[in-house]
C-alpha cells in the first residue's frame, strides 16, 4: 500500500481545564526527521513525543506543534523582577546624571515596563497530564495517516496506469525485433547491389553476417529483465512498508535497460518506443519523491 509523506493532521482536546492542540504536517525527506514545538510545560515530553510519531511515520519531515492552555481558575502568582527593577533604576539614575537633572522615578511608569512584574501560574502535574497529551498525539496523527493512505490511493492510480503504459511499449518492442533482423537482412542486400554490380550474393555468407548482427542486437534478455523490474514493482506497491526507495532503485534499473535496448537494437522505431518508456519513468520517478 502506497502512503504519501505529504499531509497534515490535527487533533484537540479538553479534559480537567487542560487543553491541548495538536498539529502535525509530513513533508518529503529521504530519511525520517522529525521537528518538534513544545511549550516550555511540554519539553520534559520530547523524547516520549518523538517515540509516538515515530511508531507510526518511518520516512519523511514530520513537524509537529503543540499548545497547551489551562483554563481552569487556578490563583495567580505576580512576582517582581528585583534584578530588572535595579538595572532600570541605575539607568534612570545615569541619565539624570549626565542630564543634570533631578527627575524622580514614577513607580506606576517603572511598574508598565516589560517583564517588571512577572505573571506565574502553578505548574501542571506531568504524571496526569502525558496519558491525555498522548491520546491526542495519537488522533493526530491518525488523521494525518488518513490523508497519507488517501493520497497514497491517487498515487497508485496514476502509478498503475503509467506502468500500463510502459507494459504496453515493451510489447512494441518484442514484436519489433521479429521485424528487425529482416528489415537489416533487406537493407544489406541493397547495400551490396548499389557498391557492385549485380551479381548472385552468397546467401550462406548473406546469413552469417545477419546473424552476426542478429547476436549483436539481441534485446532478449533486456526485456525480460524489464518486465521483471515492471512485475517486482507491483509487488511492492502492495507491501505494507516503506517502499519508495525501492520503488526509485527499480525504476533507474528499468531506465538503464531501456537505455540499453535503444542502443543495442539500433532500430528507429525502438528508439522511439524507448524516448517514449523514459518519459513515463521520469514522470514516475517525480511522484516517487513522494511515497513513503
Amino acid at each position: 500500500m502506497l502512503k504519501s509523506m505529504t499531509a497534515y493532521g490535527s487533533a484537540e482536546s479538553l479534559k480537567d481545564n487542560l487543553e491541548f492542540i495538536v498539529e502535525i504536517r509530513s513533508g518529503n525527506y529521504r530519511y525520517r526527521e522529525i521537528v518538534l514545538r513544545l511549550p516550555q510545560s511540554l519539553q520534559p515530553f520530547e523524547e516520549k513525543v518523538r517515540s509516538v510519531v515515530s511508531s507510526t511515520v518511518k520516512r519523511g519531515r514530520i513537524e509537529i506543534s503543540i499548545q497547551i492552555k489551562d483554563n481552569g481558575d487556578k490563583d495567580l502568582k505576580l512576582e517582581l523582577n528585583r534584578p530588572l527593577v535595579k538595572a532600570y533604576i541605575n539607568v534612570f539614575n545615569e541619565l539624570n546624571e549626565e542630564l543634570g537633572c533631578k527627575q524622580s522615578i514614577d513607580l506606576s511608569f517603572l511598574s508598565q515596563l516589560k517583564d517588571v512584574i512577572i505573571t506565574k501560574q502553578d505548574s501542571i502535574d506531568l504524571e496526569t497530564v502525558w496519558p491525555n497529551l498522548e491520546a491526542v498525539i495519537n488522533k493526530a496523527l491518525l488523521s494525518m495517516e488518513s490523508m497519507r493512505i488517501n493520497e497514497g490511493r491517487a498515487l497508485e492510480k496514476d502509478f498503475l496506469k503509467r506502468l500500463d503504459r510502459i507494459k504496453g511499449y515493451i510489447d512494441e518492442i518484442r514484436s519489433r525485433t521479429k521485424v528487425i533482423i529482416e528489415s537489416y537482412r533487406d537493407k544489406l542486400r541493397q547495400k551490396i547491389n548499389k557498391l557492385i554490380k549485380p551479381i548472385e550474393i552468397n546467401e550462406d555468407r548473406l546469413m552469417q553476417e545477419v546473424a552476426l548482427i542478429a547476436d549483436r542486437s539481441d534485446i532478449t534478455e533486456e526485456l525480460i529483465r524489464v518486465e521483471s523490474h515492471l512485475e517486482q514493482f507491483r509487488n511492492f506497491m502492495d507491501q505494507d512498508d516503506v517502499i519508495g526507495r525501492r520503488l526509485d532503485f527499480l525504476l533507474q534499473e528499468i531506465n538503464r535497460e531501456v537505455n540499453t535496448m535503444g542502443s543495442k537494437a539500433a532500430d528507429s522505431l525502438v528508439s522511439q518506443l524507448a524516448v517514449e518508456i523514459k518519459a513515463e519513468l521520469e514522470k514516475l520517478r517525480e511522484q516517487i519523491q513522494n511515497v513513503e
